[in-house]
């Protein structure tokens, strides 16, 4: 899919991966739905970007993704102000192992109705175009972490889910690829979260070690990321791909027995 001139809606757009994501598509030419759950961040990154794009690009619209009807209410928005929806990216996410509940609704539960609120716009099932939806996750959702046991839970979720989707997707010849990307530790507001017992609960004394992983990984650029969703939207081919980024390999991506794919019939 070429991106200029689609539209494409970002949760978590204010800051770290979901801003940077939200520039690359503005660079390629797309109008950009900024979603935030904090509204002077939302007020500030749109007024950031007004200064670099001409503001008829970007809409920025404050809502919390984990309440179901305001994240359907956005979804309204922008296909009401921009006259449709090519790219979704559920990017939206938060570390809180004490409100493990609350995030689980907002790193799992968000991106599963965002995805099916994608399709619903998209799908060419419903005269929609086609198009992409590209769901956040993290290696986390690729290996066991002993200090974030729910947090890693909810990005294993988005693994499995997207895939699953993808392939359902394509049963239902709906013309919208789903994939994921896994990255590694980047330069984002999350990681200050593991410094403060309000989000790491129990587990905060063991902090120290994600620390020590830092140091050993190291920590990615947004803007990384953000190339590496550019890659997944224009190469066709792609669906149900789960693309890992990290600092000593870059992009490349999980590897999987072969999947029987489901029969369609006509």
């Amino acid at each position: 899919m070429h991106v200029n001139g689609k539209v494409a809606l970002v949760t978590g757009a204010a800051q770290g991966i979901g801003r940077a994501v939200a520039e690359a598509l503005l660079h390629k030419g797309a109008k950009v739905a900024l979603v935030d759950w904090s509204y002077e961040a939302g007020i500030e990154c749109k007024a950031a970007l007004d200064e670099q794009f001409e503001p008829q690009k970007t809409l920025f619209i404050h809502c919390d993704v984990s309440d179901q009807e305001k994240l359907r209410d956005t979804f309204r928005k922008v296909v009401d102000y921009f006259g449709k929806l090519d790219i979704l990216v559920n990017n939206a996410g938060v570390n809180n192992e004490k409100n493990w509940e609350k995030m689980l609704q907002i790193n799992l539960v968000s991106v599963i109705s965002g995805t099916y609120l994608g399709l619903d716009y998209m799908s060419k099932q419903n005269g929609g175009e086609g198009g992409i939806i590209i769901n956040m996750s993290s290696l986390a959702g690729l290996m066991p972490v002993a200090q974030q046991p729910v947090y890693c839970a909810s990005k294993h979720g988005i693994v499995g889910f997207t895939r699953s989707a993808a392939m359902a997707a394509n049963l239902m010849n709906s013309g919208v690829r789903i994939n994921a990307i896994c990255p590694g530790f980047v330069n984002t507001p999350i990681l200050e979260t593991i410094e403060k017992e309000e989000n790491m609960g129990q587990f905060m004394e063991y902090a120290y070690h994600i620390k020590d992983m830092m140091k050993y990984y190291g920590i990615l650029d947004p803007s990384t990321i953000a190339d590496g969703l550019i890659t997944l939207i224009e190469d066709d081919a792609l669906n149900g791909a789960i693309m890992k980024i990290t600092y000593s390999k870059g992009v490349h991506f999980q590897d999987y027995d072969a999947t029987p794919l489901p029969v369609k019939t006509q």
